[in-house]
């Protein structure tokens, strides 16, 4: 009688352990953030530069000496060849006159030194003097000459320590900068002033480490005049900076301009946009994007089921940050945004603008 009292019971308990343990196993429903997968807009963010020479020479005397006339400023354009500056030449004038003072009078010995030899071979094939006498002769001439061609070398250096007094421009271009004033002092080598080359041209602008796919070489850009919006030109990055600034983890980037206008001069306000691709890819934000053993995945979301599946895919970087994704999504599709790697297969989730059904 005890056991029929208990077995409904038991059978109760039974019944009620089981829908616990049903209930336990059901997956969690999750909010998730998400997105709808489709073509990104045209790019409007752009990176402020300045245009910059491509190459720029620094010039100076080769010579020491006090600097006495300077016929440029920065901005002046100049050509091959033009005087730029020059130096006080009082002294360079003066060891010019000394040397040819000096070769002047070893010629004088070498024509009587030449004229000496010659007169002693004449004796000699008269027996009026000795061979020694001819030898002594012939080793004063020969020291005679060779004086004279130390004493021509030394005014060919006079001469040019003189022509190095005046700076010349070396390239057509425009004084980009001065680093020294007339009365000035200058050293041999010392910069006087930089000329930089107008025939190629850079955009030159800092671009953080977060759009590290943009500095990449030969990645395009479209570069626009601030000054003149209108007037733009194509570039592609042919420098980059190789360390980042410590402060702003930015890396000085240098864009080859092709054909810049003359509306393009050096020092100019530039703004570089990178040249979106055009074959209109999907484009995701780089949170989406889980991985595993290399393989690239996110979470679809169906919105009958209110359940999310896994979806491989392949990626590359996106000019605009993010990636665009190449396969394995179509357009429409809602993807999760946040928290890829704490999901699975079959598992339900909310978007938050939904209510809890």
């Amino acid at each position: 009688m005890r056991f029929k009292f208990f077995l409904p019971l038991i059978l109760l308990s039974a019944g009620l352990s089981a829908c616990s343990e049903e209930k336990a196993t059901e997956a969690p429903v999750r909010p998730v953030l998400s997105m709808l997968a489709k073509p990104r807009e045209a790019t409007t963010f752009g990176f402020v530069g300045t245009v910059e020479a491509k190459f720029s020479t620094d010039l100076g005397f080769q010579v020491l000496g006090r600097i006495v006339s300077r016929d440029v400023n920065v901005g002046d354009l100049v050509q091959k060849g033009q005087e730029l500056a020059r130096l006080d030449a009082t002294s360079l004038e003066l060891a010019v006159r000394q040397a040819e003072a000096d070769l002047a009078s070893a010629e004088a010995k070498f024509d009587l030194a030449r004229v000496n030899e010659q007169r002693q071979r004449t004796l000699l094939a008269s027996n009026a003097t000795t061979k020694e006498q001819v030898e002594e002769a012939v080793q004063s001439r020969e020291a005679a000459e060779a004086t004279l061609q130390q004493l021509r070398a030394s005014l060919t250096k006079a001469r040019e320590q003189l022509d190095y007094a005046v700076l010349n421009a070396e390239s057509d271009g425009v004084v980009s900068s001065l680093s020294a004033e007339v009365g000035q002092v200058v050293t041999a080598g010392q910069t006087v002033l930089t000329i930089a080359r107008l025939e190629a041209r850079d955009a030159v602008v800092d671009i953080p480490d977060s759009y590290n796919q943009l500095t990449a070489i030969g990645t395009p850009f479209e570069v626009i005049l601030q000054a003149n919006p209108e007037v733009k030109v194509t570039g592609t990055v042919r420098e980059v900076s190789p360390q980042a600034d410590a402060a702003t983890r930015s890396r000085r980037t240098k864009i080859a301009l092709e054909s810049p206008p003359d509306s393009f001069r050096l020092g100019s306000t530039i703004t570089a946009t990178p040249v979106a691709p055009s074959e209109g890819h999907l484009w995701l934000p780089e949170t989406a994007i889980g991985g595993d053993d290399g393989a690239r995945f996110v979470w679809v979301v169906d919105p009958a089921a209110r359940k999310v599946q896994r979806r491989t895919v392949t990626i590359r970087p996106s000019a605009a940050g993010g990636v665009d994704v190449l396969s394995g999504l179509d357009e429409g599709e809602r993807v999760v945004t946040a928290g890829v790697n704490s999901l699975a297969d079959d598992q339900p989730v909310r978007i938050p603008d939904e209510m809890p059904q």
